[in-house]
């Protein structure tokens, strides 16, 4: 297309992605009070045996951290359209396998991610309750709520983050920058990583909650290499195949 049919396509693409946001951060915002009832659980309990609250350093404090919320909200509910939009936009550009490399990440990753959130969702309360553990129950836990909901916020993206770290590894698998042997040598290392990372966002004491955690990013990374050796397993064999043909029609024409 020229240059500005091109211009057109991104500017209604964009109008499009604009209004789904819109309305996200509409729903977003309607939500936030549920989702900060959510968040203020674990101060609830905290305050049973010292002084503990959320607080807001300004008058506007408060509508301040709802926008945030709804914002936040709006980027994550509009996702499914606004990804379609920019997917929409860049397929005709693309090649066919170039197509299904980015189709088969959003599709693996889509989903990892949202159950890594979900996992990060659940267990955010224990890991508020150990950090603030560390304070003598004497001591007040008085929490800027605009600090806290970042905090949360952090937890649960790292979460979600770490669940599609194996698909990266078969992507760049599938593009020959690393292969199944390269992952495999370096099992010992990424599971020390992945018992260290689940130590780091669960309570030391709860066992259960850190295995929840460690198993699942485990059983990925299992995945992911039996996935990458396959598929050099596959490629292995092509270039096999490819290496005796011609030789043996080479050597059928010499007779």
């Amino acid at each position: 297309m020229p240059l500005g049919a091109h211009l057109r396509e991104a500017r209604r693409r964009t109008a499009w992605s604009a209004v789904a946001l819109l309305v996200g951060a509409v729903a977003g915002f309607l939500l936030a009070e549920p989702i900060l009832e959510l968040l203020r659980a674990p101060i609830e309990q905290l305050a049973e045996s010292r002084n503990a609250s959320l607080n807001y350093d300004s008058v506007t404090g408060a509508f301040d951290l709802r926008v945030k919320i709804a914002v936040v909200a709006g980027i994550v509910l509009s996702s499914p359209v606004w990804l379609f939009q920019l997917l929409a936009f860049l397929a005709p550009g693309l090649s066919r396998r170039e197509k299904r490399y980015v189709f088969g990440f959003l599709g693996a990753a889509v989903p990892l991610f949202l159950g890594g959130c979900v996992t990060g969702f659940l267990i955010f309360p224990h890991v508020v309750e150990l950090l603030a553990g560390f304070a003598s129950s004497d001591d007040s836990t008085l929490l800027q709520a605009s600090d806290y909901v970042d905090f949360v916020a952090k937890l649960v993206l790292a979460t979600g983050v770490a669940f599609v770290l194996p698909v990266f590894l078969v992507v760049l698998n599938l593009m020959g920058l690393l292969s199944a042997r390269s992952i495999a040598r370096s099992w010992r290392y990424s599971v020390v990583a992945i018992v260290v990372f689940s130590a780091l966002v669960t309570p030391a004491a709860d066992v259960l909650s850190m295995f929840l955690v460690a198993v699942p990013m485990a059983v990925l990374f299992a995945a992911a290499l039996l996935v990458t050796w396959l598929h050099d397993r596959r490629v292995a064999r092509r270039a096999l195949t490819d290496d005796v043909v011609p030789v043996a029609v080479g050597a059928g024409s010499g007779v």
